[in-house]
């Protein structure tokens, strides 16, 4: 979708015919599993921490995410669980706890202290959004771009997402031609090994929205941004004057993408998630169930890769309407949204190692970078005259100066 809607939008920017698209299965495939193929001089990333998987509870199991510091601190502290900094010996602290507990006690007890577990479900837990949703698109005066070699070639993205769908998502745009700068608050730093995947392309600064000077900086970025994606829970950029409304009431033009874990409504919207708990709350957790019972996963994070490539697709398109109509749009997307599609023709993975179903050698490359030597995938995007792939490196988290190229 995302190769198609590139392919669209720079055929009506230069005027000429759409070019040739075409889907390589072993591109897609590598490239929803890229922070698994990685590598940082040779050293292979940890994906997920001790404390992070599937527990069996009195009643069930819940799916717990503490790969950040903050979430594995208030897991421990919902349960009672003194921190010991030994994560392994945690581990088994930590199964005999859930063990005596209900999975739906341990989710809202969690929750309730600001952490991260997910009762695993086998059906959705919350309300199903919709796949891509436009909430409002206003109209106005049409803004050409002008002709160009590369889709997205000349557009602003100003990139306030983390982890890895919104990422994935700007990191397509960045391949396509945008000018993308993440920003980030420096109180919230990012793993470095997932910022060394999804960073290619971009750049990226530090701005703290609460102090002034950041502020400004912040204000001057966003007057001059054709796209805004955000990456936070539903409400959480609202006190800093980020609503979507507020936003395009001061730029009519902009496109305001929004991403999600749980969607926009029900009363697990402002809920924090990862693919990982969503895959156990929608259900696919209990689809690839093992035979013993145990939860199971997708062979790929592809909530997240999914999303963030739709995430792409929607923001061309929009940036093809706006072509023709003006005005901005507001946009939203959800991990849930995208369980949810896959959920209606999804069946139980087969066990296969990955070399039999495809050979990843052909969609690698080597890239030097600040962070050392990345072997990484390369990018799944494919119509006539794409670009191979990134023009350049990450650059290390939070180092760039606050300003467009």
């Amino acid at each position: 979708m995302s190769s198609l809607a590139a392919a669209e939008l720079l055929a009506l920017r230069n005027r000429v015919p759409v070019p040739a698209v075409r889907v390589d299965e072993a591109a897609v495939a590598t490239a929803f599993v890229s922070e698994r193929h990685l590598r940082i001089d040779g050293r292979t990333p940890t994906s997920f921490a001790p404390l992070s998987g599937f527990w069996q509870t009195a009643d069930g199991w819940v799916r717990t995410h503490a790969n950040y510091p903050h979430h594995r601190a208030r897991l421990l502290s919902a349960l009672g669980i003194a921190d010991t900094g030994q994560d392994q010996a945690l581990a088994g602290v930590l199964s005999r706890e859930l063990a005596s507990r209900p999975a739906r006690e341990v989710q809202e007890t969690v929750f309730a202290a600001g952490g991260l577990a997910v009762a695993v479900a086998s059906a959705p837990a919350a309300p199903v959004p919709d796949l891509i949703e436009t909430c409002r698109a206003v109209r106005g005066t049409p803004r050409p771009l002008a002709p160009a070699s590369m889709p997205a070639q000349g557009v602003r993205v100003l990139d306030l997402t983390r982890v890895i769908a919104g990422p994935v998502g700007t990191r397509t745009l960045a391949l396509l031609g945008a000018d993308v700068l993440r920003v980030d608050a420096p109180q919230l730093p990012e793993d470095a090994d997932a910022h060394a995947d999804t960073g290619v392309g971009k750049r990226s600064a530090l701005l703290d929205l609460n102090s002034p000077g950041d502020r400004h900086d912040f204000e001057c970025l966003l007057s001059q941004a054709d796209i805004v994606v955000t990456g936070y829970r539903p409400g959480a950029l609202d006190r800093h004057g980020l609503a979507p409304d507020a936003l395009l009431f001061r730029h009519p033009d902009l496109i305001v993408a929004q991403l999600s874990a749980w969607g926009w409504s029900g009363p697990w919207a402002e809920r924090r998630g990862f693919d990982s708990l969503v895959q156990a709350g929608t259900g696919i957790a209990a689809i690839e169930a093992a035979a013993d019972g145990r939860p199971g996963v997708l062979p790929a994070q592809a909530l997240d890769h999914g999303t963030g490539y739709l995430l792409a697709a929607a923001v061309l398109r929009a940036l093809s309407d706006r072509q023709v109509t003006g005005g901005g749009r507001h946009l939203r997307l959800s991990l849930a949204g995208t369980a949810s599609w896959l959920l209606h023709d999804i069946r139980p993975t087969p066990v296969h190692g990955e070399a039999d179903l495809y050979d990843p050698g052909s969609c690698l490359t080597e890239t030097k970078s600040p962070y050392g030597l990345l072997r990484h995938a390369l990018p799944p995007v494919h119509y006539d005259g794409a670009p191979a792939s990134w023009r350049r490196a990450p650059t290390q988290w939070g180092t760039d100066l606050p300003k467009w190229t």
